[in-house]
């Protein structure tokens, strides 16, 4: 086919054996990198039927309480390596000041569900997250940092249940230690009429920065949390 010339000619080349080799080189470079790059596949297709659960959240910066759905797809089914993993989530609430936001959050949440791999990364990036007011206490005396952070703690509850994460606890020798001094604590000051909060902590106790409970006492000039065992002095 003939290709007409718009333009003026100033200058010209032949390719040579050498311009060959060099473009058929960087051809093989280019498939070479192409193949080192990981695929995360195509998103799950959502089954008819999916299992879940809801948790009710109720937190002293919303009026009204929140409602967080997350639903399952079975994977494997019916073989030994059946499991489950996170398909959605949504959040509902009565109260419509964050629901922006929400709607946001939980859409990206879904897709990275449905991606597949380890999704257990956006526990710590919600936990990780701060209201420039300076958090809440929920019950039971935990600080929360902030509302985002508690939907995380939600999120890190249903992956611990569904096996994705290992549940925290003590082992049997941190137990131990923990109800020996809060024995100790109670034998020392608990005569004394020194009140309780409602979870039986101490009223005046401090912050536990490792298990974010106000557990923390002095003991033996020593600060120590009644509900973990973290200790200033090991």
């Amino acid at each position: 086919m003939a290709v007409k010339i718009e333009k003026k000619i100033v200058g010209y080349a032949l390719v040579n054996e050498e311009d060959k080799a060099k473009a058929a080189a960087d051809a093989q470079a280019q498939k070479e990198a192409a193949s080192k790059v990981v695929q995360l596949g195509e998103p799950l297709s959502r089954p008819d039927k999916l299992v879940g659960n809801t948790y009710k959240i109720k937190t002293p910066v919303t009026e009204h309480a929140l409602y967080i759905t997350i639903n399952d797809v079975i994977m494997n089914e019916d073989t030994p390596q059946e499991h489950r993993r996170p398909f959605e989530i949504f959040i509902n609430s009565k109260n419509m000041e964050h629901f922006q936001w929400i709607v946001a959050l939980t859409r990206v949440m879904s897709a990275v569900f449905r991606k597949g791999g380890d999704v257990t990364f956006l526990v710590e990036e919600l936990k990780s997250v701060f209201e420039p007011s300076g958090g809440y206490f929920k019950k039971g005396g935990k600080f929360v940092p902030s509302l985002v952070a508690e939907i995380g703690e939600v999120v890190e509850q249903h992956l611990q249940e569904i096996g994705m994460l290992k549940k925290p606890g003590l082992d049997e020798h941190q137990q131990k230690l923990v109800s020996e001094k809060k024995a100790e604590y109670f034998e020392k000051h608990a005569q004394s009429g020194e009140e309780m909060s409602a979870e039986g902590f101490p009223k005046g106790a401090q912050l536990c920065h490792k298990c974010n409970t106000k557990a923390s006492i002095v003991m033996d000039g020593c600060l120590t949390c009644l509900n973990c065992g973290e200790s200033k002095c090991g």
